[in-house]
């Protein structure tokens, strides 16, 4: 546990902090873990000019690749952010057959000073470490608080990104990923496995050098979520950055052992009339198959949970719960748990990766069954944001809702829940409700 520095400071709104930041500082390494003002989503945290970064590439027995779960248990103590794709879990279960991605497998930076916003109150604090960066960032800081022509929103330059739908590539035609869904209900009736997350992707080229920040706030725009935000990659990953702006908490552990997730499966689009909306929200509370699917991954999250919790620690706080978005309702239950006191927050994670909410049940076959359906890599789809306090506490989300880039292209992918009582037109209607708000904010 390490102890920062921290100054309370003037505050400024976290767009305006993140622009002038990358204004003078780079995108390269930019962090911005972002909420959308809910009780789950009331902190934001911003950083620039990693001063430390580890990445990982690479499966099991290929060249120079390395194990990011050894990484992760051997950063020193300090603020660290970054991500973790899906295909981590070949270093777990390398029997099992994996894609290779573009992206990295792991990328983390620490981060000195950071700045801290608490929605709620409009508080904003400096916290770091290093007296001279302190201090530095301090008196940067200071200046734009002092600039009341720089503190105003309009005066932000930003570029406006244009991606007409037409101009996405699916790599999963919708006739194909119903025929995926059918096979899938075949090997349910067959009992090979009982559930599994299918997803399907298209990609689409930048029309021109962009800054992530600025497709960001597009995005964000048109579908804020609690625990959202943009990583930049620097280093060995200058060139990648992710876009999130995920529902869905994985994993959050405490300094005391204390273990929260927060699975959903279970989504119903919004729409303007209230009356048609509330429609909506009853039909998702009422349905049989998303109830049971929702109850499927709670039990296997729960087994996940057991692996390295204390016995008799682990509650569903709350099951099958209704929560709304700007462009969907989802079903979402709360499962908490206590480590047991030899067991560390990556004890956790190899015993939960990839979640169970984005794979299946059982988990390892689920995973095999997609391996075999998916024609790419997943990469960071259906990894996390990792996001390490000062003193230990950890928190990452579910990388649902978001866009990757690597360079100049950028992909997005999304998936549905499939079980026995599936019907393929309705889950590639679903797939629809949750790509087309993020292909259409960037139009």
């Amino acid at each position: 546990m390490i102890t920062p520095l921290k100054k309370h400071c003037q505050w400024i709104e976290p767009s305006i902090v993140a622009k002038h930041l990358i204004n003078s500082f780079g995108e390269s390494g930019f962090i911005w873990l972002d909420g959308d003002g809910s009780e789950n989503g009331r902190w934001v945290t911003l950083g620039v000019e990693p001063d430390e970064q580890i990445c990982s590439r690479g499966l099991p027995g290929k060249e120079n690749a390395s194990n990011p779960f050894t990484l992760l248990r051997n950063l020193k103590p300090g603020h660290w952010t970054g991500w973790l794709s899906y295909e981590a879990g070949a270093w777990l279960e390398p029997k099992n057959s994996w894609k290779e991605d573009e992206m990295a497998t792991l990328w983390m930076a620490s981060h000195d000073p950071i700045f801290k916003f608490d929605l709620h109150k409009k508080i904003l604090w400096l916290e770091g470490c290093n007296q001279k960066r302190f201090n530095s960032f301090l008196k940067w800081l200071n200046n734009l608080s002092s600039n009341k022509f720089a503190n105003n929103d309009r005066n932000i330059n930003k570029q406006r990104i244009n991606i007409p739908i037409d101009k996405w590539q699916w790599i999963t035609q919708l006739d194909e990923y119903q025929k995926n869904v059918e096979a899938i209900k075949k090997l349910i009736e067959q009992g090979d496995i009982f559930q599994a997350n299918l997803s399907a992707c298209c990609k689409a080229k930048a029309p021109s050098p962009i800054l992530a920040t600025d497709l960001y706030l597009q995005l964000k725009a048109k579908c804020p979520s609690p625990f959202s935000g943009i990583l930049v990659g620097a280093g060995e990953s200058l060139g990648e950055a992710i876009i999130s702006t995920s529902p869905e908490r994985f994993l959050k552990v405490l300094p005391c052992g204390a273990v929260e997730s927060r699975p959903i499966k279970g989504t119903r689009p919004r729409d303007k009339n209230p009356l048609i909306d509330a429609n909506l929200a009853a039909d998702l509370i009422c349905s049989p198959k998303d109830r049971a699917e929702n109850i499927m991954i709670v039990d296997l999250l729960r087994n996940d949970l057991g692996k390295v919790c204390q016995a008799g620690s682990i509650n569903v706080n709350q099951l099958v719960g209704l929560e709304s978005y700007s462009q969907v309702h989802h079903l979402t239950s709360v499962i908490q748990g206590k480590l047991k006191p030899n067991k560390t927050w990556v004890d956790l994670l190899e015993a939960s990766w990839p979640g169970g909410s984005i794979t299946g049940a059982p988990k390892l076959r689920a995973c095999q069954r997609l391996y075999e359906l998916e024609p790419i890599a997943r990469g960071p789809y259906c990894g996390s944001f990792i996001n390490i306090n000062w003193d230990g506490q950890v928190d990452s989300n579910i990388l649902i809702r978001s866009l990757i880039i690597k360079d100049s292209c950028i992909r997005v992918h999304a998936g549905c829940g499939i079980v026995a009582d599936s019907n393929a037109n309705n889950e590639s209607e679903e797939l629809k409700w949750k790509l087309m708000p993020l292909l259409k904010s960037i139009v």
